[in-house]
């Protein structure tokens, strides 16, 4: 699904990205850690195509098509989902409103007519009470007031409505207390299908005990230094990253 090769890029012109290499089969999940400043959120950025950032070397192959030239929304509706750290307020857009704005836009590029309004309806009711969402969450305006917990929460219900292909999750357990951590968790779990699949991005072990992995991979200073499977983050969590920079700089 995702192949990515030899990938540099650079904000600027500072190198922060110094040679990625990843692949990421339909139906895996792939946990990304390393410590500040490894180039985590760069990479989830540079996947999407957040132009500030200049790739100068390497390949990104989405579905065998290279997507350097797309532009973050072509890439969007493509299959790409990225979900923010620190998601923005919109005041004024509701989340119903952003939501069915989103779907209609990715369908408007598939060449497919807009969503018809019931069945829009019918399937923000299911997607809302799958993931427990109450619904006057979704006359709020978006993220407007929300709680960290919320704000994750609502990411989590625009991937079940967009039903993205691959999913990159940067660092959506930061500032969650453990209750909103396994709600965004089990509603990550759910989503999962042998169909798509999950990057996530995240500096800590426990998100790892509610989205099991099938592999993690330890970024360091721009490289991809480690991989294993779910025991690596275990390590990690014990150990910290002074062993894997010693064993890189050895």
């Amino acid at each position: 699904m995702l192949k990515i090769k030899n990938l540099h890029a650079s904000i600027d012109d500072k190198a922060i990205l110094k040679g990625i290499n990843l692949e990421v089969k339909p139906g895996e999940v792939h946990a990304i850690m390393g410590p500040n400043g490894s180039g985590k959120s760069t990479l989830a950025s540079v996947i999407a195509g957040k132009d500030e950032f200049e790739v100068t070397k390497g390949s990104i192959l989405f579905e065998n098509e290279d997507i350097q030239e797309l532009d973050p929304e072509e890439r969007a509706h493509k299959g790409i989902f990225l979900s923010f750290q620190y998601p923005i307020e919109i005041p004024g857009v509701t989340v119903t409103n952003f939501i069915k704005t989103a779907i209609n836009e990715t369908r408007k590029a598939q060449g497919l007519e807009e969503m018809p309004a019931n069945e829009m309806l019918k399937k923000i009711r299911e997607k809302s009470d799958f993931l427990e969402i109450n619904r006057k969450f979704l006359s709020r305006s978006l993220n407007e007031g929300f709680s960290g917990g919320e704000k994750k929460r609502n990411e989590i219900f625009q991937m079940a409505m967009l039903e993205p292909k691959l999913a990159i999750l940067d660092e959506t357990d930061s500032g969650l207390d453990i209750d909103a951590l396994r709600v965004v968790a089990n509603g990550v779990n759910k989503l999962k299908s042998k169909d798509n699949a999950v990057i996530v991005i995240t500096h800590y072990q426990r998100l790892l005990e509610y989205i099991v992995p099938d592999f993690v991979h330890v970024l360091h200073n721009g490289k991809i230094v480690k991989s294993g499977t779910k025991e690596l983050a275990h390590e990690l969590e014990s150990k910290g990253y002074d062993w894997i920079k010693e064993e890189v700089t050895a």
